[in-house]
C-alpha cells in the first residue's frame, strides 16, 4: 500500500479572522495540511463544458426527467434520462470521478444536498432513490461524458409542494459533522486557479487515514448562489488505490468564473462512510 497519507509535508495555517458560522466557540482544528505537489499532469476527467447545469440543453444533449413533481417527504424513484444530438437516449457514457453519471439534488437556497447513486437500465433510463425533505424548488444536476462527446453539466428543475421558507446560510469555513470537524482554508479567487484545502478532525484529533471515495480522497463541488451554477473542484492529487489512506489535509485546484458567494460542499469517506460537510464562502471583486 503506498503511504499517501505519511508523504505529507508541507502545512498550511490561515488567519483566524474567518468567520465561522455556527461553529463559533468550537475547538480549534488541526492545521490545515497540504500534499506535496506532484510532477506531471493527472486527468481528473476531461474539463466540464460552459453549460455548469443552468440549462437542461447543451451540445445537442438535454436532460430529461420522467417527472418534475415529488411528494415531500415521501421516499420515491427519481428516474431521468439524456437524449442525445439524434433525440435518442445516449446508453455510453465514459466513467468519470468514479461514475458514469453523477447525479446531484439540491434545494433553490443551497440546501439539501444530496449526492445520488444512479442506475441505468438498458433503455438509458438512470434511476435513484431519492427523498426530498421539505417543500421547495430543487435544482437536479447530471455531470457526465457522453462516450465520445463533450463533458456536461446539465440541469433541470423538481418541484415539491408545500411551504417553503428559505434557510439563512451566514459565511462558514468550518463544518461541524457527525462528530468530525472540517475546516476549509483557501481563497476563492475568480477566473483563476487557486488552493483549496480541506482538513478533517475527530474530537480534536487528526483524521490520517480518510479512505478512497469516486477516485479520491474527497470530491468538492461548489455551487454559485445567485444561479446556481455548478462547478466541481478538481482534486489536486493523482487518483488513489483503493488500498491507500491519508489525511488529514485533501488538496484541490478550484476556479469560479465570479466574485460572490458560494456554497461548497466537501463529500469525505472514514470508516466505510460517506458524509458532507457544508461550507459558504464569499468571494470579493478583484
Amino acid at each position: 500500500m503506498r503511504a499517501i497519507g505519511h508523504a505529507v509535508a508541507l502545512a498550511l495555517v490561515f488567519g483566524a479572522a474567518w468567520g465561522v458560522g455556527t461553529a463559533v466557540g468550537d475547538p480549534e482544528p488541526i492545521p490545515a495540511v497540504a500534499p506535496p505537489a506532484h510532477r506531471g499532469d493527472h486527468e481528473h476527467g476531461p474539463p466540464v463544458a460552459a453549460s455548469d447545469g443552468l440549462s437542461a440543453t447543451a451540445a445537442g444533449y438535454t436532460l430529461v426527467p420522467r417527472e418534475d413533481t415529488l411528494a415531500p417527504g415521501v421516499p420515491a424513484e427519481f428516474a431521468v434520462t439524456v437524449t442525445g444530438p439524434d433525440g435518442r437516449p445516449v446508453t455510453g457514457f465514459d466513467v468519470v470521478h468514479g461514475r458514469a453519471l453523477h447525479l446531484v439534488v439540491v434545494r433553490r437556497d443551497a440546501v439539501g444536498f444530496q449526492h445520488l447513486d444512479p442506475v441505468m437500465g438498458p433503455d438509458g433510463t438512470w434511476r435513484a432513490p431519492l427523498l426530498l425533505p421539505a417543500g421547495g424548488v430543487y435544482r437536479v444536476y447530471a455531470d457526465f461524458v457522453p462516450t465520445g462527446g463533450p463533458a456536461l453539466t446539465l440541469g433541470t428543475d423538481l418541484f415539491a409542494p408545500g411551504d417553503f421558507t428559505p434557510i439563512p446560510l451566514p459565511p462558514t469555513r468550518v463544518a461541524r459533522v457527525e462528530g468530525y470537524q472540517v475546516r476549509l482554508d483557501g481563497e476563492l479567487v475568480p477566473g483563476t486557479d487557486a488552493p483549496v484545502f480541506a482538513t478533517v478532525s475527530r474530537d480534536g484529533v487528526a483524521v490520517t487515514d480518510l479512505e478512497p471515495h469516486l477516485g479520491a480522497f474527497g470530491q468538492l463541488i461548489a455551487l454559485r448562489r445567485s444561479d446556481l451554477a455548478y462547478l466541481r473542484i478538481r482534486p489536486a492529487a493523482p487518483a488513489p488505490a483503493a488500498t491507500d489512506r491519508s489525511g488529514p489535509g485533501i488538496a484541490f485546484t478550484a476556479r469560479v468564473p465570479s466574485a460572490g458567494g458560494y456554497r461548497l460542499f466537501l463529500e469525505f469517506r472514514h470508516g466505510g462512510v460517506v458524509r458532507t460537510a457544508e461550507f459558504t464562502v464569499d468571494t470579493p471583486a478583484g
